[in-house]
């Protein structure tokens, strides 16, 4: 394994960040290419767990000649929001100078033009100079596979809808519980990485993609940090890159993916009406027929009247919920896919900020 370290210098004098990148030599130059990042939210650390020991596995199979594909791993890709505290909390989600999701605005260019993602760096803001090198090292890559977590949640992932059915044996070697296809319309780093690809010539879409692969996995959520989850975790993704042909493990079989790959337009956004206290009825993982109770929020303790309930508005499974027990009015509180699409509006692309 052979370690580098970018250096994202700050923006304010005396401030620099340091960004580890590990790398693993293959012995196959015609395996995929493999680009691994976790944490790019910083506070979501099940990616990181499982990219540590990730790499405990890959060090083992270096030594036995095991590792066919080139492979690179940042097992904690934003320093910049893992330094942001405010009252005692880091804020690892939006950067607090410009309020943009660390995992948005990502650069939309086509793969001819990688090279001038890092041209003349020292133009851009610090937050920018990191999202244009970790895109850049994605793109020399055949498979991505961003780690994330969500707040309550399942194990699922976005895929780009160019890479389905494909893709199926991630969610099998991962035993996620559903898949939620995306359009492939935001500027995301995962969504980023698929635009690059499609667009190789500029103006000429190509899709599918056999081959590739750029996706978001979101590993439960963000308190499922445990050291034997992340290692269950860590034996998935090492399962897929087996049978990806990126390391050499004959024992690996993988089963076929059972679970339901939904569109996003299939997904039901459960919003809170009205401000309040939230007491849940329904937990994650479990499937809700049209009508069923799913919460009742307290508007006005102690009043009459002073409680709202909130109904499934179509049959579905529970994949993701809220942890916070206070919700503001239109609050997220829930998704749930579907078999049918939502009679809600879906603007194109990610289904939150």
């Amino acid at each position: 394994m052979d370690i580098t370290e970018i250096v994202i210098e700050g923006d304010t004098p005396g401030i620099a960040w340091r960004l580890p990148v590990l790398h693993f030599s293959g012995n196959k130059p015609e395996a995929p290419k493999i680009y691994i990042q976790a944490a790019l939210h910083a506070g979501e650390l099940p990616g990181t767990a499982l990219a540590h020991f990730l790499c405990e596995r890959l060090r083992q199979a270096e030594t036995e000649g095991a590792i066919l594909s080139d492979i690179i791993v940042v097992p904690h890709a934003n320093p910049i929001g893992a330094a942001q505290s405010h009252f005692g909390e880091m804020q690892g989600r939006f950067d607090l100078g410009s309020r943009t999701n660390f995992n948005r605005d990502f650069p939309l260019i086509s793969l001819r033009d990688r090279d001038l993602l890092i041209e003349n760096l020292e133009r851009y803001p610090a937050v920018d100079r990191l999202k244009r090198q970790l895109i850049n090292m994605a793109l020399g890559a055949d498979l991505v596979i961003d780690l994330h977590c969500d707040d309550e949640s399942l194990q699922y992932a976005y895929i780009d809808e160019a890479f389905w059915p494909e893709a199926a044996d991630l969610a099998a070697a991962l035993k996620m519980e559903a898949v939620l296809l995306s359009d492939g319309e935001s500027s995301a780093f995962e969504e980023a990485v698929s635009f690059a690809w499609k667009y190789e010539v500029p103006g000429e879409k190509k899709v599918p993609l056999p081959g590739k692969l750029s996706v978001t996995v979101e590993l439960r959520g963000t308190r499922d940090v445990y050291p034997e989850m992340a290692k269950r975790d860590a034996e998935g993704l090492w399962r897929f890159l087996a049978a990806r042909g990126a390391v050499r493990d004959e024992s690996v079989n993988l089963s076929a993916f059972t679970g339901p790959a939904v569109p996003l337009d299939n997904i039901e956004m459960i919003r809170a009406p009205q401000a309040g206290t939230v007491l849940f009825h329904r937990n994650i993982g479990e499937r809700v027929a049209e009508g069923d109770l799913l919460a009742t929020i307290i508007t006005a303790p102690g009043m009459p009247d002073g409680t709202i309930d909130v109904r499934a508005p179509q049959a579905g499974l529970i994949v993701t919920r809220v942890s916070d027990r206070l919700v503001r009015r239109r609050g997220d509180l829930m998704k749930i896919g579907c078999d049918k699409p939502s009679v809600a509006t879906r603007k194109p692309g990610t289904l939150e900020d």
